[in-house]
């Protein structure tokens, strides 16, 4: 099949089919005419590379876990690299996380901070020109 008819059953625009290609998660072979053909199997590797991008893995660890990738869903084998690949992005999201927490907290604490101090602007201001940021 051809890359629009790929898009029209994945939902997928050709252009992230396109991306998906160069990233070595989809292979197509080419026709006599210089077109894009894929294969049937390609509708159920594009399903699944989307349910993976879903996951928030990015198209590196896609490409490393697709060999293992069964059915649509998909279910992963659980071979011992690739758990440790799943483990190791799961810690970096854990991370990031608990970064963000930290952040969401020091900007709630300088927001309440500053709703004791009182309505005042800050800085004075008295030069005519300069106005304080609108909230």
């Amino acid at each position: 099949m051809r890359i629009g008819e790929l898009s029209r059953r994945t939902g997928v625009n050709a252009h992230q089919l396109r991306y998906y290609e160069a990233q070595g998660l989809l292979e197509a072979d080419r026709g006599a005419n210089g077109y894009r053909e894929y294969e049937e199997s390609a509708v159920l590797r594009v399903k699944q590379i989307r349910h993976l991008l879903g996951a928030g893995l990015s198209s590196d660890d896609i490409a490393y876990l697709l060999p293992c990738a069964v059915g649509e869903a998909p279910e992963l084998l659980g071979c011992p690299e690739l758990l440790a690949a799943m483990r190791s992005r799961l810690r970096r999201l854990d991370d990031q996380m608990a970064t963000l927490a930290w952040s969401r907290d020091a900007l709630t604490d300088y927001i309440d901070a500053a709703e004791r101090m009182g309505g005042e602007s800050y800085p004075p201001f008295d030069d005519a020109e300069l106005e304080p940021m609108p909230v």
